[in-house]
């Protein structure tokens, strides 16, 4: 019972920084239908943003976060607005492979700019682990648990009650219909790509503390934001969250009672049995946002 308990505080971690990983690559299919390659990039820059002001500028790890964030959130504006405005997001290919070469160059230059040596940020908090009763966990993961769900709560608010989620929504639902009402869909369209890609960001610089950081860190993220995208299915919000907590739990049971080897082979099996099952998703009846 002690393993069990120790092995879902983990997933609970891991699941909920996940979950933030699905949220915002499932936000740009749901409304733009853009298949963001790029999406495990952005989490990467996000991590470099960390390391750069908390080992290089020596500021403190928070301020970092809203950096990464704020950078995430900049940086996806652009390839909106510079790549993808006036294109034909119903072609398939052209935007696939603009979206490919955005990925490529963003990796390469992470190579350039920092070399492939992997980089370490510390922690801002103390390095024993707290102990309530037979579980420890340490204080980062603590942090990263809290900051992860109240970005969470605060995007479910944004989407589901702020004026803007109701325009993203209307703009999912029937983007004609949305400008006749007066919706600006470009700018939907700019703010819905520049959200999922801070959320990408923050999620690399929360995590950063916890795993060594490194240009190329992004590509196994970008399977498990797809993985995370396809149990919850696509364009689902709320299924993408669960969808992450799922993945991570899958992980963390199966490294603790199968073997560690395993640990991502056991959760893309899983994908391949839910594709097979229940292609729509395992949390969706239909594909929807929020």
């Amino acid at each position: 019972m002690d393993q069990l308990l120790q092995h879902w505080v983990n997933g609970m971690v891991l699941g909920a920084t996940y979950a933030l990983l699905g949220i915002g690559l499932t936000l740009i299919f749901g409304i733009m239908r853009v298949v963001n390659f790029a999406h495990g990039e952005l989490y990467t820059l996000g991590a470099y943003v960390a390391y750069g002001f908390v080992s290089l500028l020596q500021l403190d790890f928070f301020s970092s976060l809203l950096m990464a964030a704020a950078a995430g959130f900049l940086f996806g504006a652009l390839v909106e607005r510079l790549l993808l405005r006036g294109r034909d997001l119903g072609s398939i290919d052209e935007v696939m492979l603009i979206m490919i070469g955005v990925m490529i160059i963003m990796q390469n230059a992470e190579l350039l700019l920092w070399g492939g040596v992997a980089k370490l940020v510390p922690s801002p908090f103390a390095q024993e682990p707290l102990v309530f009763g037979s579980v420890a966990v340490s204080p980062i993961r603590l942090f990263v648990l809290a900051a992860a769900l109240v970005l969470l709560v605060a995007f479910y608010f944004l989407i589901e009650r702020s004026r803007l989620g109701m325009s993203m929504r209307a703009t999912f639902q029937d983007k004609d219909a949305a400008k006749i009402v007066g919706v600006s869909v470009s700018r939907i369209y700019t703010l819905t790509f520049a959200l999922g890609s801070g959320l990408a960001a923050v999620t690399g610089a929360l995590l950063s503390p916890l795993f060594v950081v490194n240009p190329t860190m992004g590509d196994l993220a970008s399977l498990k934001a797809f993985a995370i995208v396809i149990l919850g299915g696509l364009g689902n919000l709320a299924g993408a969250a669960l969808g992450g907590f799922a993945l991570a739990m899958i992980e963390e049971f199966g490294a603790g009672y199968v073997s560690t080897a395993y640990r991502d082979a056991l959760g893309f099996l899983v994908i391949l049995l839910v594709m097979i099952a229940r292609p729509q998703g395992l949390f969706a009846a239909k594909e929807r946002v929020g």
